[in-house]
């Protein structure tokens, strides 16, 4: 059984929490689906906006003839959340393809914490780091 991972506000890197898992898949599927603005339509997810979405499915385009699949359990062994400035978490997902499996294309988003909801997430762009 794996242990419980919770967000941690210090210094350094960690692993993604458990608890965002959930919402960060669904990010993810919002970019495979195509949507116009990735995020739109996710609770707590502050979307996209159509340009830098269209910015994100071209950076995938540039990074090969490849097709996103949803994310597989084994992402949380390599993708990171990072305690930024006392106000928020930079994480980066590792996204997985069809051809390749683990690629080297992440998803960079900011977590913030929100008294309403937990956490709020901003996706920021896919990319080859």
């Amino acid at each position: 059984m794996v242990d419980e991972v919770v967000a941690v506000r210090e210094e350094g890197e960690t692993a993604v929490p458990h608890a965002w898992r959930g919402t960060l898949g669904a990010i993810v599927d919002s970019l495979i689906r195509g949507d116009a603005c990735i995020g739109q339509g996710i609770d707590n997810v502050d979307p996209l906006p159509e340009d830098t979405s269209t910015s994100c499915r071209e950076n995938v385009a540039a990074y090969g003839p490849v097709t996103l699949i949803p994310l597989p359990e084994a992402t949380w062994d390599t993708s990171i959340a990072m305690w930024w400035h006392e106000n928020r978490w930079n994480c980066l997902v590792d996204l997985w393809t069809a051809e390749e499996g683990r690629s080297d294309l992440v998803l960079e988003l900011q977590v913030f914490e929100d008294p309403k909801t937990f956490f709020r997430f901003n996706p920021q762009l896919v990319y080859v780091p």
